[in-house]
């Protein structure tokens, strides 16, 4: 009788074996497909390009496991591409642009046994498939430390008694008027009044995620109207090259643009999505589901800052900016930082309540309360950016709100 026991417990041990075995794959089995919305010209998508490189390798993937698939733009040729990856066999299938997202939700209703990932979108926590996935990265911390540096320069510009104006400015070329937009460069601006109080900045927008030309032109436009120093968050590198051109700090978005630009480039920030990466496919071969909403964070390598330009940058800019990050870490500081008195205003007011637009609807309905504790909870309700306030101190210059 004991022995029938031992060999019955073991061979519900092996079943349960076999059947944790049977949710997952193999790591051979895994194929993984990139839709982007550009190509390598892009520094957006080259960010992305790379993070699926850096992944593969530390993964050891197969060339012939990941398809990536170039200047795929937001309309149904999205949705068709998503379909043509799962005919070529892949399980995970990642689009990398905001316009992607509905195309690649009407592709997750139709092959529920496939994964579908989506970079910057907002609706997977409300659609509820459990095939489909948002996913982006708490890139305003980051932002904002690379804001610090920006205000450690207007600072030693200022007291070199070289500012354009009678207060420090910066300019700062945007694409849309959406959430993450605003969200980066309100972090940034925050990151730079956090050491230089008196900072204000103008942002121009070009109504496109990658236009060369319109950038390069929004930068000179900004230059022209007094900025001391340049951001952006435009994937190429028309605004750099203006301000290389000008002799303007520059701190750039999405790598480093010091080979072209040694006399102006400062620091840039990214999500680095390696991680991202890994852990999808790590998921697929556990078996385990993919979070619905995923954000990645500095503390899981995914919000990063390139080397800081010592030859440009103020001095002690490394310093204040590990200072910064280590108390981000500690959970002490905060972007969004309500509780502190003037920091934060909106027509003269304090930030002490704010209805954001979080469970997203045709109409943009505010439906979340997300000031508490003394800051703005960005990316915590869902993973895409949702602060879109226009505070004081920012001025937008060809943007109607």
């Amino acid at each position: 009788m004991k022995k029938l026991v031992a060999l019955l417990l073991t061979l519900a041990l092996c079943l349960g074996t076999v059947a944790a075995l049977a949710d997952g794959i193999a790591k051979e089995e895994v194929k993984l497909g990139v839709i982007l919305l550009h190509d390598e010209d892009s520094t957006y998508d080259l960010n992305f390009i790379n993070g699926v490189n850096e992944a593969k390798e530390a993964l050891g993937l197969s060339d012939d496991q990941v398809i990536i698939v170039r200047n795929i733009p937001e309309s149904n040729e999205c949705y068709q591409t998503a379909l043509n990856l799962v005919d070529e066999g892949c399980n995970i299938i990642f689009a990398d642009s905001f316009g992607h997202e509905s195309f690649m939700l009407k592709a997750a209703q139709e092959v529920p046994d496939v994964d579908f990932c989506h970079a910057t979108g907002t609706m997977a926590h409300t659609e509820n498939l459990a095939n489909f996935h948002n996913a982006f990265a708490a890139i305003y911390e980051g932002r904002y430390l690379a804001g610090i540096a920006a205000g450690m320069k207007l600072n030693e510009i200022k007291a070199a008694g070289k500012l354009k104006g009678e207060v420090p400015m910066m300019g700062y070329v945007g694409a849309y008027t959406y959430a993450e937009v605003v969200s980066g460069y309100t972090s940034f601006y925050l990151g730079a009044k956090s050491v230089c109080p008196d900072v204000i900045m103008k942002v121009q927008f070009t109504g496109s995620w990658y236009d060369a030309k319109e950038e390069k032109a929004a930068a000179e436009a900004l230059i022209n109207a007094g900025a001391d120093l340049i951001s952006q968050h435009a994937d190429s590198m028309g605004a750099p090259t203006a301000c290389e051109n000008a002799g303007i700090p520059d701190v750039s978005y999405n790598g480093s643009t010091i080979e072209s630009c040694p006399n102006t480039f400062i620091v840039s920030s990214r999500i680095n999505w390696a991680p991202y990466f890994e852990y999808i496919v790590g998921q697929k071969i556990k078996g385990e589901p993919i979070d619905t909403d995923w954000t990645g964070t500095i503390e899981t390598g995914s919000v990063v800052l390139t080397d800081v330009n010592t030859a440009v940058a103020a001095e002690g800019t490394v310093e204040a900016i590990e200072a910064a990050k280590a108390e981000f870490a500690a959970g002490t500081k905060h972007v969004f930082d309500t509780a502190t008195e003037g920091f934060i205003t909106k027509d003269g007011a304090p930030l002490d309540s704010y209805l954001a637009d979080v469970d997203t609807d045709a109409a943009y309905t505010p439906d979340t309360e997300v000031v508490a504790d003394g800051y703005f909870h960005e990316s915590e309700f869902r993973s895409a950016p949702y602060f879109d306030v226009q505070i004081d101190g920012i001025e937008l210059l060809n943007a109607m709100f």
